[in-house]
């Protein structure tokens, strides 16, 4: 997906741009650690399905062994380094939601996913979600996987600093942060 630049005056809370989210229901915004904000269109039907299936098998296997909460690419978690970013699927550990979060509509999520997915759709710029998910990492994600359909690959990006490439026929692992939820790769290609 392409997107779009505008500069986000530093006046706009948090709360002006829920509000611009929910008069563009048609586009996602994200805004940046330097102020920007950035317009998402829609996903095309090969992104929004791997994306659907990415949240949902990871759901399941989250809800079946109690691990915490799973969100969807709709959700605002706003970073440490006051990033406000919406990911193709993300995981956060039992216990880590802040006290409430769950009473609260129209409130980003104020912590890093412990885990996140994201899909890169054919419009994407490979080099861009490289440079997110190096942003996640920085500001506390544990475990990151780049599924990139149009090379049949996936990258693993890990707290540690570790970058792993995958080819198509790998079993992706949720490691030591999503504990025993594996995948194989060729289901989200």
């Amino acid at each position: 997906m392409k997107s779009e630049k505008a500069i986000l005056p530093s006046w706009y809370s948090d709360e002006d741009l829920m509000q611009m989210s929910s008069e563009n229901p048609e586009l996602r915004f994200e805004r940046n650690a330097n102020g920007t904000l950035e317009t998402m269109p829609p996903t095309g039907g090969i992104s929004g399905n791997r994306e659907i299936k990415a949240g949902a098998y990871l759901l399941t296997w989250v809800e079946s062994q109690d691990l915490g909460e799973v969100f969807s690419s709709s959700t605002g978690f706003r970073l440490p380094n006051t990033a406000v970013k919406s990911l193709d699927a993300a995981f956060v550990a039992k216990g880590r939601l802040p006290s409430g979060w769950d009473q609260q509509e129209d409130q980003f999520i104020n912590l890093a996913p412990d885990f996140v997915i994201e899909i890169r759709s054919k419009n994407d710029s490979l080099e861009k979600l490289k440079a997110k998910m190096a942003e996640y990492i920085a500001n506390g994600v544990r475990l990151g996987w780049l599924i990139d359909i149009s090379n049949q690959q996936a990258f693993v990006y890990r707290i540690d600093g570790s970058i792993t490439q995958y080819p198509a026929t790998a079993t992706l692992s949720g490691e030591d942060v999503v504990p025993g939820f594996t995948l194989p790769l060729k289901k989200l290609l």
